[in-house]
């Protein structure tokens, strides 16, 4: 029965011959793991100065935005937008994004994950993760509809988006989620821009403590996600974009993610900028030489065969 349903919102995706777009429930089934029976928050879109924030996710989905038809490299993107863990920059951390991955003829999917509440959820700091997991796995299911690659399907994460995209890359064999097949949930390349990274030293606090909760003081679960700390030989790729006057998340995130990267021999690039601070995304014009990570992103990616 899930198969057909996600047979047919996935038809409906790919009949669009030129850009397409559609939302697949994760959990479409409604067993969605970790809620509370019968609680409930009404999810809240608003835009202010030209960001869009959503709140108080409880439904959690991927849009996805399809390339051209005959355009696509068959490599695919899962974007994980920032915000603390307690909105989600869904405007220029996710659609603005999925429409340059398509642009390069890369499929795009914009995870709208639940943010932890303990009003709606129990064990908070383990439902994002359980989302970004179910999404990847979607995603490698329906492959061939899609016109992607299973070997080739990446993830992207902004601020505390990077955070889950680099718990996603580092936990992926870890967790009920992952107990049945680690390879499905495993990305294959990851993309971290202005990234939370640690719950330790240089920790972006209202990340960490929005995540763990009452839990926000362990000292079992600070280690856990801090996740240079848990970079293996079995990390993917990864591309890391930070400025060295982010106010916000100290760049420190990003040095020690990509030292740990080297460490265990893991293919890392790193690429620095002295201004930008925080939360640009692709809105770079006004940065200098910040301008030219989407091209550097680009240029790597083709090193990865995601991109001809």
């Amino acid at each position: 029965m899930r198969t057909l349903f996600l047979a047919a919102l996935f038809t409906t995706v790919l009949t669009s011959p030129i850009y397409s777009q559609e939302v697949i429930r994760l959990w479409p089934d409604g067993a969605i793991p970790n809620a509370i029976a019968g609680a409930q928050l009404t999810e809240k879109s608003e835009v202010g100065d030209g960001i869009l924030r959503i709140s108080n996710v409880s439904v959690p989905t991927i849009t996805a935005y399809l390339p051209a038809t005959g355009k696509g490299t068959g490599a695919a993107v899962m974007i994980c937008p920032g915000g603390g863990y307690s909105i989600l920059a869904s405007g220029h951390e996710g659609e603005d994004v999925a429409r340059w991955f398509n642009e390069m003829g890369v499929a795009a999917f914009v995870l709208k994950y639940r943010l932890p509440d303990d009003r709606i959820m129990t064990n908070q700091h383990e439902v994002p993760l359980m989302d970004a997991m179910q999404g990847m796995k979607l995603i490698r299911q329906n492959a061939s509809r899609l016109g992607v690659d299973p070997r080739k399907v990446g993830v992207m994460g902004f601020s505390a988006g990077g955070h889950l995209a680099s718990t996603l890359a580092t936990h992926f064999n870890r967790g009920s989620q992952a107990s049945d097949n680690g390879a499905q949930v495993r990305p294959d390349f990851a993309i971290l821009l202005y990234p939370v990274v640690t719950f330790g030293d240089k920790a972006h606090g209202g990340s960490r403590d929005k995540l763990l909760g009452k839990l926000k003081t362990s000292p079992d679960m600070i280690t856990y996600y801090s996740n240079e700390l848990q970079v293996t030989s079995q990390t993917p790729p990864t591309f890391l974009v930070h400025s060295e006057d982010d106010k916000a998340v100290p760049v420190e995130n990003s040095i020690n993610y990509y030292l740990a990267c080297l460490k265990n021999g893991v293919s890392a690039e790193m690429h620095l900028y002295p201004t930008g601070g925080h939360g640009y995304g692709l809105r770079t014009a006004k940065f200098g030489s910040l301008t030219t990570w989407p091209e550097t992103c680009k240029a790597w990616l083709t090193g990865l065969g995601a991109v001809k």
